[in-house]
C-alpha cells in the first residue's frame, strides 16, 4: 500500500466516523483530494486508489498536471475543480480544462467563463464562494450580496450554478467551528428556497472536516491528509 493510498483510507474512515456521529449517510459527502504544488505521479497514485476528484488552485500549474496525467489516468474518469483566486487573464484556461469551478465571487469572472467555455463542453459546474464571516485576508462574495450574485450567474449559458464554497478564518473552538459553518448552511438553504436548486456546500478542509461535516458540508476539500506537506507557492 503507497503512502496516498493510507492517507485515503485514513480520510475516508473520518468523514464515515463524522457522517455516523450527526446521522448523516456517507455517501451525502464526497472528497476532493487537493493537489495543489504535488507533481502528476501523486494524482496517478490517488487515482489508482480510488479517487477521481482533484482541487487544484494554481491554474496553470493544474493545466500541466491534467495534461501529464493524461496517458494514465483516461480524462474522462478524473474531475478537476479550481478551487482557488482567478484573474481575468486566466479565465480562458479554466474555462477549457476544468470540470468545475469553486471560486467565482464576481460577475466579471463567471461572464468570462460562460464566453470562453467551449460550445463542444459539457457546461462548467459552479459555486459562489461566500466570504462567511468577513475575513479581511479571504476571497469571496460579501454574505449580502449573495443573492444578487447567485441571481446573475444562474442565467449564464455554458455555465451551471451548483451551490456555494467557503474558506472561514480557523476557530479554535468545535462549537466556533460549527457555528460559522451554519452560517454558510443557511445561505444555501436560503438560495434553495428562492428556486436555486443547488446541491453543493464545499466546505471543510483537514483541521475542520467534522464541524463542516455536522453543519451540511456536502464536499470536503483535503490536501494535506491526503498528499501529505506540501512544498509554498506564491504564484500561478
Amino acid at each position: 500500500m503507497t503512502t496516498i493510498e493510507g492517507n485515503l483510507q485514513q480520510v475516508r474512515g473520518a468523514i464515515a466516523t463524522a457522517c455516523e456521529q450527526v446521522g448523516r449517510t456517507v455517501d451525502s459527502v464526497r472528497l476532493l483530494a487537493v493537489s495543489k504544488t504535488f507533481g502528476p505521479d501523486a494524482v496517478v497514485q490517488a487515482w489508482r486508489a480510488g479517487q477521481d476528484a482533484f482541487g487544484e488552485n494554481y491554474i496553470q500549474e493544474g493545466v500541466e498536471k491534467m495534461l501529464a496525467v493524461r496517458e494514465q489516468c483516461p480524462q474522462a474518469l478524473l474531475q478537476w475543480h479550481c478551487i482557488g483566486p482567478i484573474q481575468s487573464n486566466k479565465t480562458r484556461l479554466v474555462a477549457t480544462h476544468f470540470d468545475w469551478v469553486q471560486s467565482v465571487d464576481r460577475l466579471k469572472i463567471a461572464q468570462r467563463l460562460s464566453e470562453q467555455r467551449p460550445p463542444e463542453a459539457p457546461p462548467l459546474q459552479v459555486c459562489l464562494q461566500v466570504n462567511v464571516d468577513g475575513g479581511a485576508n479571504k476571497a469571496g462574495v460579501a454574505p449580502d450580496a449573495l443573492e444578487a450574485l447567485a441571481e446573475a450567474v444562474a442565467p449564464l449559458p455554458r455555465l451551471r450554478l451548483r451551490g456555494l464554497m467557503c474558506i472561514p478564518e480557523p476557530a479554535e473552538t468545535w462549537e466556533a467551528q460549527v457555528a460559522v459553518f451554519q452560517r454558510a448552511r443557511a445561505l444555501f438553504d436560503r438560495l434553495n428556497e428562492r428556486g436555486y436548486g443547488l446541491d453543493t456546500l464545499s466546505m471543510g478542509m483537514s483541521e475542520n472536516l467534522p464541524a463542516a461535516i455536522a453543519a451540511g458540508s456536502t464536499l470536503v476539500r483535503v490536501g494535506r491528509g491526503v498528499f501529505g506537506f506540501r512544498a509554498r507557492k506564491t504564484t500561478g
